[in-house]
């Protein structure tokens, strides 16, 4: 293991908007290669997240979750997730961040690092398709907001980070 920030890109490349994450993710090893940050990060790309995901939390202080999100009408999200059940389904090949963060402590025995999901707002996941272009500008600005996390891996930060990204832009000016 290494790095004490673990982050997960969840996507799959061949699937329009779902792509989001995981080309974030390429962006982002570059840019914390050029930056000489790499030591700090670990970064886990996905389809989809998993119980054995729960593991790669181990030893971490921060974890972040990119994904492509059908669910906001803003075009970028951020904010704090918690530890939730493991839901009740067919399998457990498909889980949230926060039943993934559910599943830390029941390995582990310990409380699972705070963690943090960037949402890219997504509308179409046709097989064989790119990113639409408004999914692509929405990436844009989901790419300023990572390199600020990635400058400031604090939970206090990301927490104001979270906070910030909240507040409705009438009352930021």
């Amino acid at each position: 293991m290494s790095g004490a920030v673990a982050i997960f890109a969840v996507g799959n490349r061949s699937r329009g908007d779902d792509a989001v994450g995981p080309l974030l993710l390429d962006r982002l090893r570059v840019w914390l290669d050029d930056r000489g940050l790499s030591g700090d990060f670990e970064l886990f790309e996905e389809y989809q997240l998993q119980v054995e995901n729960a593991l790669d939390l181990e030893g971490r202080r921060l974890a972040l979750f990119i994904d492509a999100c059908r669910e906001t009408t803003e075009p970028v999200t951020f904010g704090p997730v918690g530890a939730t059940a493991l839901g009740v389904g067919h399998s457990t090949h498909s889980l949230s961040p926060g039943a993934v963060l559910g599943v830390y402590p029941r390995v582990t025995g310990e409380a699972p690092p705070a963690a943090f999901v960037l949402g890219i707002r997504a509308a179409q996941f046709d097989l064989g398709s790119e990113p639409a272009q408004a999914t692509s500008d929405a990436m844009e600005a989901a790419w300023a907001l990572l390199c600020s996390l990635c400058r400031c891996p604090s939970h206090a930060e990301w927490q104001t980070m979270a906070t910030i990204a909240r507040t409705p832009r009438t009352q930021i000016a």
